[in-house]
Order: C-alpha cells, then sequence, then structure tokens
C-alpha cells in the first residue's frame, strides 16, 4: 500500500515508518523537523519538509494518494498547550483537518491517528481505565487530541474514511526526545548519564501507564489490517508512580544521584493507566515489553550517544 507517516522524523513515527516500509509498504514522510530529527528517517522512504497546516502538505497527500493516512505530526506538549492553546489547536487540529481534506479528495482508505489515552479522559473515574469512561480532558492538548477522533467520526460517517484512533498511554523508547518537556524517560536519562539529579514536578506519586515504543508500532501496523473504527487504548493497564520510575532507573544506571522536586504543573492529571482489553478483542494486541525490558533497552540506546 502507499501509506503517508505524518511525524515520521520523530520518535514513534519513525520506528513506525520503518515497520511499514519492513511490510513492503510505499512510505511517505511529511515531518517540518520542528521536534523530529533528520537522521531519524529511514533512506527507503521519501521524505518531504512540510509543515502540515500548509497547502503544499494538502497538495502533497493529493498527489500521493495514499491508501493510508498514519497521522503523527504534532503538538505535543501538554504545558504549551496550556499557555498556548490557540497554537496548539493550530496544529493540532487545523492542521489536521488539512490533511484530512486531502485525504477525502483522493479517496484514502484508512486514516489511522494518534491520540491521548493520557489526556483525553482527563481524571478518570476508575482505573485501568476503558474507553467507555467520560471524555474530560483538563488541558487544551487534551481537547484537541479529543477534537480530531471526533472529525475522523465526522469523515467517517460523512465521507467513508475508516479510522482507528489510538489512545497512547505514555510512550517510552529509544529515539525519544530528551530536550524537550515531553518523555519523562528520555529526559531523566539524559539527566542521570551527564550526572546530574532529575527533576520531578509535584510530589511524585502522580502515575503514569509507561508503554514500549515497539509495542506501539504493532499497534499501529495491526491498526491497518484490522479495520476497526473508533479509539482503542494502547497502555499496559499498570500504574507507575514518578518516583519509583526514577527510583528503578538510578538503579539501572548505577548512579548516586537523587531526584529533586519542583512545584506540579498545570494541566497534568494525577492518575493514569489504561485498560487494554478492547485492544485485544479488535486488535488482536498486547503489550509484550515490560517496563525493566524497555527501561534497559531505552537506557543501553541513550548511553550508546552518550
Amino acid at each position: 500500500m502507499k501509506v503517508i507517516v505524518t511525524g515520521g522524523a520523530g520518535f514513534i513515527g519513525s520506528h513506525l515508518s520503518e515497520a511499514c516500509l519492513a511490510a513492503g509498504h510505499e512510505v511517505t514522510i511529511i515531518d517540518d523537523l520542528s521536534s523530529g530529527h533528520s537522521e531519524n528517517v529511514p533512506s527507503a522512504a521519501r521524505f518531504e519538509q512540510i509543515d502540515i497546516r500548509s497547502p503544499e502538505a494538502a497538495a502533497l497527500v493529493i498527489e500521493t494518494a495514499p491508501d493510508v493516512l498514519i497521522h503523527h505530526a504534532a503538538q505535543m506538549n501538554v504545558r504549551v498547550s496550556v499557555d498556548k492553546p490557540a497554537y496548539d489547536a493550530d496544529i493540532n487540529v487545523l492542521g489536521f483537518i488539512n490533511l484530512l481534506e486531502a485525504a477525502r479528495q483522493v479517496g484514502t482508505r484508512r486514516v489511522i491517528f494518534a491520540s491521548s489515552g493520557g489526556t483525553v479522559y482527563g481524571e478518570p473515574e476508575q482505573l485501568p481505565c476503558g474507553e467507555d469512561q467520560p471524555l474530560l480532558p483538563v488541558c487544551p492538548y487534551g481537547v484537541s487530541k479529543l477534537a480530531g477522533e471526533q472529525y475522523l467520526y465526522y469523515y467517517s460517517r460523512c465521507h467513508g474514511i475508516g479510522y482507528t484512533a489510538l489512545r497512547y498511554a505514555n510512550v517510552y523508547g529509544p529515539r525519544q526526545d530528551p530536550h524537550g518537556e515531553a518523555g519523562v524517560v528520555a529526559i531523566f536519562c539524559r539527566k542521570l548519564i551527564a550526572g546530574d539529579d532529575p527533576v520531578i514536578y509535584g510530589d511524585g506519586e502522580q502515575t503514569r501507564d509507561y508503554v514500549y515504543v515497539d509495542d506501539v508500532v504493532r499497534a499501529n501496523m495491526a491498526a491497518i489490517e484490522k479495520n476497526y473504527d473508533g479509539g482503542v487504548n494502547i497502555g499496559t493497564g499498570k500504574e507507575t508512580s514518578v518516583n519509583y520510575l526514577a527510583e528503578r532507573m538510578i538503579i539501572s544506571l548505577g548512579s548516586d544521584n537523587t531526584p529533586s522536586h519542583e512545584d506540579a504543573r498545570l494541566g497534568e492529571v494525577q492518575r493514569s493507566a489504561l485498560d487494554v482489553t478492547l485492544a485485544g478483542k479488535v486488535l488482536d494486541w498486547e503489550p509484550l515489553t515490560s517496563l525493566d525490558e524497555g527501561l534497559a533497552a531505552t537506557i543501553e540506546f541513550f548511553r550508546s550517544r552518550s
């Protein structure tokens, strides 16, 4: 198939582009390199450095006429969305619509959308959180991801484009950018390898569901094949506190550093874990990588590049 991967020079998108190429698909990558890196782009893929909001991005979708559009390009920082909600919506909502309109024109069969299980539910009523829980995001980033899902429903209902919205937990692994505000595992790796104390915002007892990038890639590949329409959680179903995560990483790195604490940040949920029962039923998917296994592989990646 012809596949477009937006954000394909980024963390998850580059791994996914490699998987699509390995499966025999023809891959075109759209990425403006605002957070992605050109060295992540597989040599066998076509790469275009374009902003998804631009007429050039829409023209490329029309020229390529992809069978599948896999959308990972985004403003992905919760704190930025709180400070600049219009900027967040410009990229995550209007940029996405720009691509969807082009895909509609050329009869794209399916869209795989990177949504956010860590934000679209807000503070879940119960954990692990299932897809039937209320969708009440408490940050503009979560609102924009939920809006993307709603637009996909519209394009599916009115224009026949199939879609799967993969509601990711906290994805981590090799190639995650340690210099931004997103991706605590990568940030802790950079700090600890450099001999610095990692910074924890709040008391550190806030929990997240950490899912390894290889498992996320498998979920995307399953979503291409299974043709399930709707939102699906992709995580592990397990809560891990930031304090525990820091402790495991300090032990794994043999570091004698200790975390420092700063004030909690606006827009962050206190607890998160995703029920992945539906993913097992509709995608025949389950997480295969334990936290210790994933951390070991991630630490080795960052050590090799330190």
